[in-house]
């Protein structure tokens, strides 16, 4: 645990003054009901020789620190619900992703497994769909509409060529709008544009309102190069992660006459992840595809961070003072 201004646990040195100064005020009221023979209050006093009497106060000291402790804002590594709110599938629909390596194909698998981590999604998240050959289109808006997912997923058409940054580039202008992300402005030599003005990077996996899941076979065959675009992601704190669908080895697939050969590209899918601060799943057949959207749906909805926790100390200290108020209502009649 640390905290953020340490600088107020110094008020914790007050509280051994408090129990000298409590010690005190028992030993003067002692010495009064000794020196007054009054019954009453020789009976008041003796009773303050019972281990309840000390209970309410000891209570009310634990509170005193446990303020101390919120005041100086304590931060722990926790596991909390997500505060993902966004998630864009951007999902590759070029010839290569009608090889069968994975059964019937990559497509009709990729459309299953999307669908089954839509339907496990909770209903205030939002999901948008971008779907990429040679260029990228936004199939869906982010919509907590779930049928118009399954159907904008049903929609899918294959295309030639593989234009991975273009997808990426895509999905960042869904979630920035007026983040000037326009595939036409960007160049195979994007690697030097100048970001907009007054544009400050964030940490790389830093943006928690929104995550990419880009899902393809890896082989980019047009467009911005696809480490540029994962870098413009990590600017903004995006963290994207990939699915490689097929095998290494490949298969030879056919599309409008032209016969190629397509194989899983890890290498590229691996270093987008790494870019950003995501993870790379690999789906050699349809049954590892829906377990990896199982296992992404899980990272999204709980994620271990370092989070501020001076709310629970201070709901502790009032739970004491509570607690103190009862006991001495209980036993002496009066609140402390």
């Amino acid at each position: 645990m640390s905290f953020q201004w340490p600088e107020f646990l110094w008020l914790l040195a007050a509280l051994p003054a408090l129990v000298a100064l409590y010690v005190y005020l028992l030993r003067r009221r002692k010495r009064f009901a000794v020196r007054y023979s009054s019954l009453a209050l020789m009976r008041e006093a003796m009773s303050g020789a019972s281990w309840r009497r000390h209970v309410p106060p000891l209570f009310i000291l634990a509170a005193l620190a446990a303020l101390i402790v919120a005041i100086a804002r304590p931060s722990a590594t926790m596991t909390l619900p997500s505060q993902h709110e966004t998630v864009i599938l951007a999902m590759d629909v070029s010839g290569s992703m009608r090889a069968s390596d994975v059964e019937p194909n990559r497509l009709v698998a990729a459309q299953v497994a999307a669908k089954a981590f839509i339907a496990d999604q909770p209903s205030h998240v939002r999901i948008g769909i971008v779907a990429f050959a040679g260029t990228a289109t936004v199939a869906q808006a982010p919509t907590t509409n779930k049928d118009d997912l399954y159907a904008a997923i049903d929609r899918f058409q294959l295309q030639r060529a593989t234009a991975i940054g273009s997808a990426i580039i895509v999905s960042l202008a869904v979630l920035f709008p007026d983040g000037g992300y326009d595939v036409a402005s960007f160049s195979y030599a994007a690697e030097k544009r100048k970001p907009p003005p007054n544009f400050k990077p964030a940490p790389p996996g830093s943006y928690t309102s929104a995550v990419i899941i880009l899902l393809t076979d890896g082989q980019r065959t047009t467009g911005p190069d696809s480490l540029m675009a994962a870098r413009l992601a990590a600017e903004r704190g995006v963290r994207i992660f990939t699915v490689g669908v097929g095998t290494p080895e490949g298969k030879i697939v056919g599309f409008d006459g032209w016969s190629m050969h397509v194989r899983l590209d890890e290498e590229t899918l691996r270093a987008i992840a790494d870019l950003t601060r995501g993870d790379y799943f690999y789906a050699g057949n349809a049954v590892d595809l829906k377990k990896i959207y199982q296992t992404m749906n899980s990272r999204l909805v709980m994620e271990t961070k370092k989070t501020e926790i001076g709310a629970f100390f201070s709901a502790a200290a009032a739970l004491l003072v509570l607690v103190a108020g009862l006991l001495s209502l209980a036993w002496f009649n009066r609140i402390l």
